[in-house]
């Protein structure tokens, strides 16, 4: 009896933290866009879905089930971020990129899934808040700092200096450098889709504190 009364109290309470969706959200795909199922699509779409849910019946929640419908998207899509994913910048800062943009656009999804990123690939914890709340960045590891003013740049300035660029080159070279403008941009795009869609978080934490008015 005791048990059961556990399980009774669990269930509550899980029911309690699952987050309420507005109308237009679907409850399964936490998106307006429901899963395009496996026995729904056929010809360019079954194709790309074999390619890339590998034999799920489901697609991924977040960017892969949200580019499913437009094929010529996803396959490219997905074909970019893998690449970007063995950037020669490292892994490191391929999460720092990704950071910046969920930051940029408020992208809670893209958020909880690159901050724990991040810290598996031991970016300094001080660099993860720094961007969640756009602070200072004195005190970071010089790398980071340096990563995350480059995208500070080139997201909300929209222009990067001669001195930032060269001091970006002299850490990363000019491959490093357009790697990391690259997966920035790759997580913009992410972003944006995700955005459009009103992507949500199963069992969110904590959202990313609004910095526009």
């Amino acid at each position: 009896m005791k048990a059961f009364l556990v399980c009774i109290m669990f269930a509550v309470f899980a029911c309690g933290q699952a987050p309420k969706l507005p109308a237009d959200v679907d409850a399964q795909s936490y998106s307006r866009l429901p899963f395009l199922k496996h026995d729904q699509v056929s010809g360019e779409t079954l194709r790309v879905w074999e390619l890339l849910a590998k034999g799920k019946d489901l697609p991924s929640m977040g960017p892969q089930a949200t580019s499913f419908y437009s094929p010529g998207v996803a396959e490219p899509m997905d074909q970019l971020n893998q690449y970007l994913r063995k950037t020669v910048v490292g892994p490191a800062a391929f999460q720092i990129c990704s950071l910046l943009a969920a930051r940029a656009y408020d992208e809670n999804y893209e958020w909880a899934s690159h901050e724990q990123g991040a810290k598996r690939e031991n970016v300094d914890p001080k660099t993860i808040e720094a961007i969640r709340v756009h602070g200072p960045l004195d005190g970071l590891p010089e790398k980071e700092a340096l990563i995350v003013r480059f995208g500070r740049a080139l997201l909300e300035d929209h222009a990067v200096s001669p001195e930032l660029y060269a001091k970006v080159v002299g850490a990363f070279g000019k491959q490093g450098m357009f790697e990391l403008s690259a997966v920035i941009g790759d997580y913009v795009m992410a972003a944006i889709m995700l955005r459009a869609v009103d992507q949500h978080v199963p069992n969110p934490p904590a959202p990313l504190p609004l910095l526009r008015k």
